[in-house]
């Protein structure tokens, strides 16, 4: 196992593996309703069975080279996460997703953690594209974005249906010489 600082706070950014399903869990339980507002996951991690499922599925994906998932620990507790949700390294292109608890907002954690993670995917793996994709009306998701040097790509209008309604989703990337500059 490895751990990442993430700067002199004392946070850090380790793998999100299976084993942590309880820890995940809890997790979720502390920041369901915010987590909520833009995204499946706390949706879909519900109890201690669909924790552990959804950590396995990313294990899966780790073990075939097409996602991974990391945890962010502040103070020794898991606050948030950064993942790829896909990564298609032939094709050299890989999608960032992110997530915070309320009590670990504005702190510049997210920033940091995909900065770790982009930088790993560009310079170790040879991604080429990384995407962003975030619901138009999340504007700290968006800010982050922006924050990394991406660029904003479109619309697609109505495309994600979330809890009864439909969302625009805003398209956002950087590639590998424009990360690398």
């Amino acid at each position: 196992m490895f751990t990442m600082s993430l700067g002199d706070d004392g946070a850090v950014l380790r793998p999100l593996e299976p084993w942590r399903a309880e820890e995940f869990l809890a997790h979720m339980d502390r920041g369901r309703e915010f987590i909520g507002r833009h995204i499946t996951l706390a949706d879909r991690v519900t109890d201690l069975a669909s924790s552990r499922a959804y950590l396995q599925s990313y294990a899966d994906k780790a073990a075939a080279d097409t996602g991974r998932i990391y945890g962010i620990w502040t103070d020794g507790t898991l606050v948030g996460g950064v993942l790829f949700r896909t990564m298609d390294v032939a094709l050299g292109n890989a999608e960032v997703g992110v997530w915070l608890e309320p009590s670990a907002v504005g702190r510049g954690l997210v920033t940091r953690a995909a900065r770790l993670i982009i930088d790993w995917a560009v310079g170790e793996r040879g991604v080429h594209r990384v995407e962003w994709q975030v619901v138009s009306t999340n504007s700290a998701s968006i800010a982050v974005a922006e924050r990394l040097g991406m660029t904003k790509e479109g619309v697609l209008r109505e495309s994600y249906p979330y809890r009864g309604e439909r969302h625009d989703v805003e398209i956002w990337s950087v590639l590998a010489p424009e990360w690398r500059a």
